[in-house]
């Protein structure tokens, strides 16, 4: 349990450092995107890392990837229709099916 939260939060941070800047850097030069980006995507290893050492302990590393994978899009959903502005659509939910797949066969 402890990998999947730290690996939540990871993905947050992961979540704004590559899409927030489309947002709110925008007018900005790209070279300035890329350093606050940056700037964010260090907090994101500081959590990351342990989360995947942590869980390589008790998952194989494809069971730990397909993990992640789920993770992101779980993040990534609302991040894109709450903060972004996205509409939410049915493709989501086929690349949520796609992916309670992957789950299936990772991990039976």
């Amino acid at each position: 349990m402890r990998t999947v939260l730290l690996l939540v939060i990871s993905n947050i941070f992961m979540t704004f450092a590559w899409y927030a800047h489309l947002r709110n850097l925008r007018t900005r030069h790209w070279l300035i995107a890329v350093l606050v980006s940056w700037s964010i995507a260090f907090f994101e290893y500081l959590v990351q890392v342990p989360a995947n050492r942590i869980g390589y302990e008790k998952f194989s590393l494809a069971q730990l990837k397909i993990v992640q994978e789920v993770i992101t899009l779980v993040v990534f959903i609302p991040f894109a229709v709450w903060y972004m502005g996205t509409p939410l659509k049915l493709d989501y939910l086929w690349a949520g099916c796609c992916l309670a797949g992957a789950v299936f066969f990772i991990f039976r």
